[in-house]
């Protein structure tokens, strides 16, 4: 035993400092490798030195962008149809679709806006009901409560009836979320499959590998998109107290087909399966199909980071309005720069986001670039009643965005997301006054601070980039 005992303590006294100290400096090489902004390069750097054991933990377990063993994890999207764009835009209002994870726009498409979890619990449930042929439901965080409960109940009911019905949840974000759950939707002849499970290997990046969509399509003809996951907190068949303030976008027409090819993409990748490609779907022309819309996708799916680069595009090109709604708002420095300036011309800049969030951390990571922006003449308005989850934006009056995207960096540049891009007047003023009203039940956001608190923000803004 005293034998054992010392050779246990020289190689704890040894070997394994030697060991650590090697693999700290490869994650540092790889860092400093890595094309990363050197905000977030310098933030991992100082974990790894500041907190050797803590930095390179994270990091293994985080810190991937889009390496390309991360890419390579899940095959492309597919390029966007090499056709004339169908709609009546100026071509410098939508996003050119020659960049990947661009679908080109379409005319023709009609809208509802969902803005509460009651009315969108309620509409989720009339689509997967009237189903015929497909029903496809793609989420982060399935709830193992009534609201998740019911849903599978009528995932399975037209699973029994012949259709084919595939459920994609999130392995981290539906972590509760057990076999056992869906296998009344299993027996009846459906499919359920998890996103990017935690513990397969390589386990590498897994962590940071999350599919946030959130999309359901039915018969290739008709969708929902949006922020809102399927739990309690976000939706219910009637209202509740605490429940969170959300929205999606409920689509019909020719865009629906592109959502559909996002999901078959997600579907293959996790299940294995390849699901059918949809016929020739026919849309009733009347008169409200008239909207113009445009599929936007990224991810380590999507090369390049093209819905952040669109937003980007949109805010350069603002000249009177940019109104931003998210639930955190962690983003990079270009993002920043870009508000900053289109402010600074005379823009109206408004970020509308919740007083408190349900991550601390994001909050206190916040701080100090919303006391940035507010110096550079945005404005920051609290939604004060409770958690405010939805995410939008209203750029001038040519186009409004409703998707699945955070204003963070995890969103807009590691995660798998999907948004949708409105070009037509009257569903932008839909979104509008729905903005206006959240401003209504909002506060300014003051900017005075003790010097504690300054210190503590300063800090959050140095490690914002490992949130």
């Amino acid at each position: 035993m005293d034998l054992t005992s010392s050779y246990a303590a020289w190689i704890s006294v040894n070997v394994l400092p030697a060991l650590g100290f090697i693999l700290a400096m490869l994650v540092f090489a790889h860092i400093l490798m890595t094309r990363r902004s050197p905000p977030s390069t310098l933030a991992w750097l100082m974990a790894i030195i500041f907190v050797p054991v803590v930095g390179v933990t994270l990091y293994i377990l985080l810190g991937g962008r889009k390496t390309r063993h991360m890419i390579e994890s899940k095959p492309l999207l597919p390029q966007s149809e090499a056709t004339p764009v169908e709609a009546d835009l100026p071509v410098q209002v939508f996003i050119q679709p020659k960049r990947h994870g661009v679908f080109r726009p379409y005319a023709k498409n009609s809208t509802v806006l969902l803005s509460d979890g009651v009315h969108a619990f309620h509409e989720t449930i009339r689509l997967i009901e009237e189903a015929q042929e497909s029903v496809y439901l793609a989420t982060f965080i399935m709830g193992k409560d009534g609201t998740g409960s019911r849903i599978v109940e009528s995932l399975a009911d037209k699973a029994a009836q012949g259709v084919r019905v595939r459920l994609l949840m999130d392995a981290l974000g539906s972590m509760k979320i057990n076999r056992r759950f869906v296998r009344p939707l299993v027996a009846a002849g459906g499919k359920a499959a998890f996103f990017m499970p935690m513990m397969r290997l390589p386990f590498r990046g897994r962590a940071n590998l999350r599919n946030h969509r959130k999309i359901l399509t039915v018969d290739s003809t008709s969708a929902i998109v949006g922020g809102m996951n399927l739990a309690h907190e976000y939706m219910g068949p009637k209202m509740a107290p605490g429940r969170w303030l959300d929205m999606a976008m409920m689509i019909s027409g020719p865009s629906v087909p592109h959502l559909e090819t996002i999901f078959r993409s997600d579907w293959k990748f996790a299940a294995g399966e390849t699901l059918p490609e949809p016929g020739n779907p026919t849309w009733d022309n009347g008169e409200k199909r008239e909207v113009t819309l445009q599929v936007i996708a990224s991810g380590p799916d999507v090369k390049g980071d093209s819905l952040r680069d669109s937003l980007l595009t949109w805010i350069f090109k603002a000249t009177t309005k940019a109104w931003i709604v998210s639930p955190y708002f962690v983003p990079d420095e270009l993002l920043v720069q870009s508000l900053s300036i289109a402010a600074k011309r005379g823009v109206d800049v408004r970020l509308i986001i919740p007083r408190r969030s349900n991550h601390a951390m994001a909050d206190l990571a916040r701080a100090a670039y919303l006391t940035y922006l507010q110096e550079a003449g945005v404005s920051v308005m609290l939604y004060q009643p409770g958690m405010l989850h939805a995410k939008a934006i209203i750029v001038d009056d040519t186009v409004a965005v409703v998707g699945s995207a955070n204003m963070d960096m995890r969103s807009l540049l590691l995660n798998y997301e999907v948004a949708l891009a409105i070009y037509t007047p009257a569903v932008i003023r839909e979104v509008d006054l729905w903005m206006g009203w959240l401003i209504s039940h909002c506060l300014p956001r003051q900017t005075k601070a003790g010097p504690f608190r300054e210190l503590a923000q300063g800090l959050g803004r140095l490690f914002a980039p490992l949130l």
